[in-house]
C-alpha cells in the first residue's frame, strides 16, 4: 500500500537478509527483455527448496538467488525472501497466485501471512499464494543506510513528523533527507540503481518460472498495480491472469515519461491529495450523522463534526497534545482513513482524545507472524530507493511551499501531506538504471481485471479509469465504498467476481458495481415518534450512497 508521509515511514529493527532455504538454479527459457524492450541474456531460473518457516507454521519459506543487474545476468547476485501458503483444497489445486502488497517497500513475507485471510476462499483452495520481499526490502537484499538500529532511530527522531508547519521546520525536513540521501551514497549506490519496479518485474518473472507455471497468475494492490502493469507490458504473453486492486495511474507516475523537470510530485500529479480529502469528508460526515456511541468524534452533526475537525487542527498548529503535533496527527488521519474497521473507529477515538486534549494511547502492533524474520527492518529508505528512482519528483526544494498551499487550497490538511510525502525525493543520489516508461498498451495473453474504490485516500478512482484507459485489455470492477484496497475492506461481491476471474478467466460485465460488506459507522437509533413506530423512517438513518468521483487528478 501507498503510505502517507514523506516517503513512507515504517518501524525499524536491524537489517536482515533471509537464508531460510539454500538456492541453486536450473537453466529455462530465454523469454527475459530488459526495460527497454529488448531482449536480455538469458537468465537461469532460481530453484526454490521450500521448508517450513517456522516450526508449526503453516507457511513455507525459500530464498532465490536474482542477478542485481539483468543485463549483466553473470554478475553480482542478490536475495529475494520468498513465502508460501501451500492451496488448501486437496487435488484441486490450479497453480500459484502471486501477491505484492504495495508500498513500495511492503514487505511482502510479513504482509501476505497478515493478509491472508482476506483472499477468497476458492482461490486460497485452489492456488498456491506465493508473496516475496522486492529486491531491496525487508528480508531480501534490502537498502539500509544506517549502521545500528541506533542511528536510524536517531534520524527518524530529529526530523518533522508528517506535515512541516514553518521555514524553520521545512528546513530541517529537507536537511534530514540530504543527510539520509548522503548515507545512501555512501553505503550502496549500485544497489540503489537497481531496485526499479522493472527489476522487480523480472523478479517476478524469474519466481513465475522458478514454480513451473507457463504463465502468471498475479494480484497486486496499490504500488503493486504499477508492477502488475509493468510487468502486463513488459511479458504480455505470460499474463494468465492479473488482478489489479486500488490502482496507479501508469503515466502519473512516470510523468509521462518526460525527462523535463516535473511541475508536480508523483502524488499530486496521481490526485491522492484530492482522494485523501474526500475521504476525509465522508469520514467526517458520517461520523457526524451518527451518535458519539457510534463515532467518538461525533459532534452531533456533519457540520459540527467537520467544524471540530477543523478547530482540532488549527489548535493543533500552536498546541501540540504530547508529540501529536500538527504534522504527525495529519498524517494519523490519512493513514488511519486505509483500513475502515476497525480502523476508522479507532482513528475517531484517537480526535477525540486529542479534541480532549489527552494522548492517545498507542496502537498495538499487529501479532508477529510464523516467519523467521516478522518484524524486518524497512526503514524509509527501501521505499525511497524505488520511489525516487523510479517516479520523476521536483529537486528544488523552494518549489515546496507554493505545491503545498495549492493544494491544501483544494485539498486542505490532506493536500499538505500528499504535498509532502514526496521529499526525500529532492535529494536522492540516483536514477534507476533500468526504468519502464511504456508504452502501457502491449496486448496480454488475457485480459486484466482492475477493481478501483470510488473512496481511496491514496489512489483515487479516478487512477482505476486511467489504467483501464492505457491498458490494452482491462475491465474496470468498481468497489462502491471506502478505503484503501477492496482486499482489506471487503466486497463479498467483489471476492466472488475475483473467485471466478481467477479460478476460470470469467470477466464481471462491463459496468459492474460492488458495495462494500460493512458501512463504517453504525446508524443512529431512531428516537421519539419515529422510534416507537410513528412514520416511514423507523429503520433509522441510512448510510448515504457514494457514488464514483467527478474528481480529475491535479
Amino acid at each position: 500500500m501507498l503510505t502517507a508521509g514523506p516517503i513512507s515511514g515504517r518501524g525499524r529493527c536491524a537489517a536482515v537478509v533471509a537464508a531460510v532455504a539454500a538456492c541453486s538454479t536450473v537453466l529455462t527459457g530465454p523469454d527475459l527483455v530488459v526495460a527497454g524492450g529488448t531482449p536480455a541474456p538469458a537468465v537461469p531460473a532460481p530453484q526454490l527448496e521450500w521448508t517450513p518457516c517456522v516450526q508449526g507454521s503453516p507457511f513455507d519459506c525459500a530464498t532465490a538467488k536474482v542477478p542485481l543487474d539483468y543485463r549483466n545476468p553473470g554478475g553480482r547476485t542478490i536475495e529475494l525472501a520468498v513465502v508460501k501458503r501451500k492451496a488448501t483444497g486437496p487435488g484441486r489445486r490450479i497453480g500459484t497466485l502471486f501477491y505484492n502488497p504495495g508500498g513500495p517497500g511492503g514487505p511482502g513475507t510479513v504482509q501476505m501471512p497478515q493478509n491472508y485471510g482476506f483472499f477468497p476462499r476458492e482461490v486460497r483452495e485452489r492456488f498456491d499464494i506465493v508473496s516475496w520481499d522486492p529486491r531491496g526490502v525487508g528480508s531480501s537484499t534490502s537498502v539500509n543506510c544506517f549502521a545500528t538500529p541506533r542511528e536510524a532511530d536517531a534520524w527518524t527522531a530529529g526530523k518533522p513528523a508528517g506535515v512541516p508547519v514553518g521555514e524553520r521546520q521545512r528546513a530541517a525536513l529537507t536537511a534530514a533527507y540530504e543527510d539520509l540521501a548522503r548515507r545512501c551514497r555512501q553505503r550502496d549506490p549500485e544497489l540503489l540503481r537497481h531496485v526499479s519496479t522493472a527489476d522487480t518485474a523480472h523478479d517476478l518473472d524469474q519466481l513465475r518460472r522458478a514454480v513451473g507455471d507457463p504463465q502468471l497468475t498475479y494480484l497486486g494492490t496499490s504500488y503493486g498495480t504499477f508492477l502488475g502493469a509493468t510487468y502486463a507490458n513488459l511479458f504480455p504473453g505470460k499474463v494468465r491472469a492479473m488482478a489489479l486492486d486500488s490502482n496507479i495511474d501508469p503515466q502519473a507516475w512516470t510523468n509521462h515519461a518526460s525527462d523535463a523537470e516535473p511541475r508536480l510530485t508523483t502524488f499530486l500529479r496521481m490526485g491522492s491529495d484530492g482522494g485523501a480529502a474526500a475521504v476525509l469528508d465522508r469520514f467526517l460526515t458520517l461520523c457526524g450523522s451518527t451518535t458519539s456511541a457510534g463515532c467518538a468524534f461525533s459532534a452531533g452533526s456533519p457540520k459540527a463534526t467537520r467544524d471540530r475537525f477543523d478547530q482540532l487542527m488549527q489548535r493543533l498548529r500552536a498546541h501540540p497534545v504530547g508529540a501529536w503535533t500538527y504534522g504527525r496527527t495529519v498524517a494519523d488521519v490519512v493513514s488511519g482513513l486505509y483500513v475502515v474497521h476497525p480502523g476508522w473507529t479507532d482513528l475517531a477515538g484517537r480526535l477525540q482524545d486529542l479534541w480532549q486534549g489527552r494522548v492517545p494511547k498507542p496502537s498495538p502492533p499487529p501479532p508477529a507472524q510464523p516467519v523467521p524474520h516478522p518484524h524486518p527492518y524497512t526503514g524509509e529508505e527501501q521505499a525511497g530507493a524505488v520511489f525516487c528512482g523510479d517516479s520523476p519528483n521536483p529537486r528544488d526544494p523552494a518549489v515546496y511551499p507554493a505545491l503545498e498551499e495549492a493544494a491544501a487550497a483544494r485539498a486542505g490538511d490532506a493536500g499538505r501531506l500528499w504535498t509532502w510525502a514526496a521529499v526525500g525525493c529532492i535529494s536522492w543520489p540516483t536514477v534507476a538504471a533500468d526504468r519502464y516508461r511504456g508504452p502501457w498498451n502491449r496486448p496480454t495473453a488475457h485480459p486484466v481485471l482492475l477493481v478501483g474504490t470510488t473512496y481511496d485516500p491514496a489512489t483515487p478512482y479516478a487512477d482505476a479509469q486511467a489504467l483501464a484507459r492505457e491498458l490494452a485489455d482491462a475491465r474496470l470492477l468498481t468497489h462502491d465504498g471506502y478505503g484503501h484496497t477492496a482486499l482489506v475492506n471487503p466486497s463479498s461481491c467483489v471476492k466472488t467476481y475475483e473467485s471466478r476471474y481467477f479460478v476460470d478467466g470469467t470477466l464481471p460485465p462491463a459496468g459492474t458495481t460492488c458495495r462494500q460488506d460493512e458501512p463504517p459507522f453504525p446508524a443512529p437509533k431512531p428516537t421519539g415518534g419515529v422510534a416507537a413506530g410513528g412514520g416511514a423512517l423507523a429503520e433509522g438513518v441510512p448510510v448515504p450512497v457514494v457514488s464514483p468521483s467527478r474528481r480529475r487528478p491535479a
